[in-house]
């Protein structure tokens, strides 16, 4: 959580950057690119790593990683620096996410049995969540408004890496540690026939989670009518917390259903932030964000587990290489896109476009659905 909650940390500092320093939303969303292209790397070339040279280790270095970009945070007055900032953390979020996740699964008692699975998945979206929160009040309400949350973070991240030094290995080093580093993208031919569904799914619930950091703070302020980085950071957390409840909701559904109602719940979502936007309402804008967030949770864990059905061991490795590759693809091309176009439209015109491009990913799901059936372990699935 204390890795995740610096990542967190820096959007609700987004407007007083564009305040003070003359940050534009182009800017801004450069930063989000350089993030997810950095966490994109990192997990395809070093996801394995921490399995030959040990979970410890790894782990220590994912933090350090994230210190290291919390410390230059300290000293933002220039595009530049707030970029590698934000590269570094992604460097470190990334090899968080294998190494110290792998290493909380490695570590967990037997029971209760869901609590490896909770501290491994869920928290990282809690993190998220807290950090940028907890940001958005120390901005408001404590002193060097600039400082004082990344001084936070360092502390419980130095406090995180003394814990994980005197922890015990739970792997032993293993040669072929330049090997893993060849990245391994493949899916089985059973579930290729998912992928065109799936990547729909994560294009638009992605891209949204991009546009949240990126041009939302802008948007609170200029539209909504409110400079709060608190509300800039329970806005933040109310697209990211929900998603943990959705999730397990949508374990609920088959993988065809969960799809397909929770593509249809995040477009509803869309259609009430591109609504609370053109009327200025911030508690429709927070509503709807809700309601889109709880969606996102249903339909990507509904498309992660189609391509994960029948998979073995083996296999899950390289789906999961797959997945990251369509998820920070589809967060960082149309961040990118976005911001090259915050130069001639508005926020509330690309805050529409994120709506379509909702509404063409609904429409296809329903469409390549429509044919599929479902499989006794209760997975949508077409002939095969």
């Amino acid at each position: 959580m204390a890795a995740f909650a610096a990542v967190g940390s820096t959007i609700p500092l987004f407007n007083i950057y564009r305040a003070e320093d003359g940050f534009t939303n182009a800017g801004i969303s450069m930063t989000v690119v350089a993030y997810s292209v950095a966490t994109l790397a990192t997990l395809l070339l070093l996801g394995r790593l921490s399995g030959h040279l040990g979970r410890r280790p790894t782990s220590i270095a994912s933090l350090v990683l994230l210190l290291l970009g919390c410390v230059l945070l300290l000293s933002v007055h220039d595009i530049g620096t707030l970029i590698t900032g934000r590269l570094l953390m992604g460097l470190g979020a990334g090899l968080a996410s294998s190494s110290l996740t792998a290493y909380i699964v490695d570590a967990a008692p037997a029971r209760p049995a869901w609590l490896a699975a909770v501290a491994s998945s869920q928290t990282v979206m809690l993190g998220l969540a807290v950090g940028a929160v907890a940001s958005g009040a120390l901005v408001q309400f404590g002193p060097w408004p600039r400082d004082l949350v990344f001084l936070v973070v360092i502390g419980l991240l130095l406090l995180s890496v003394g814990l994980l030094a005197v922890s015990p290995e739970t792997v032993a080093r293993m040669p072929g540690a330049w090997r893993s580093l060849r990245p391994r993208v493949h899916v089985p031919v059973r579930v290729r026939h998912r992928l065109p569904v799936a990547a729909a799914v994560f294009l638009a619930t992605w891209a949204a989670g991009a546009f949240y950091q990126a041009f939302v703070p802008a948007l609170v302020e200029d539209e909504l009518h409110t400079s709060s980085p608190l509300i800039v950071g329970l806005v933040f957390a109310a697209y990211l917390a929900p998603g943990v409840l959705g999730a397990p909701l949508g374990g609920r559904f088959t993988t065809t259903a969960g799809q397909r109602l929770g593509m249809v719940a995040f477009l509803a979502g869309m259609i009430g932030i591109s609504t609370a936007i053109a009327t200025g309402a911030l508690v429709l804008f927070v509503a709807a964000t809700v309601v889109a967030g709880v969606a996102q949770g249903i339909a990507v864990s509904a498309a992660t587990r189609a391509l994960l059905h029948g998979s073995t061991p083996a296999d899950r490795a390289s789906i999961f290489s797959v997945i990251y590759l369509l998820c920070y693809s589809c967060a960082t091309v149309p961040a990118l896109i976005a911001g090259e176009l915050s130069h001639t439209f508005s926020l509330p015109q690309i805050a529409l476009g994120y709506g379509a491009l909702a509404l063409v990913a609904t429409l296809f799901t329903g469409i390549a659905l429509r044919g599929a059936r479902t499989d006794p372990a209760g997975n949508g699935r077409h002939g095969e």
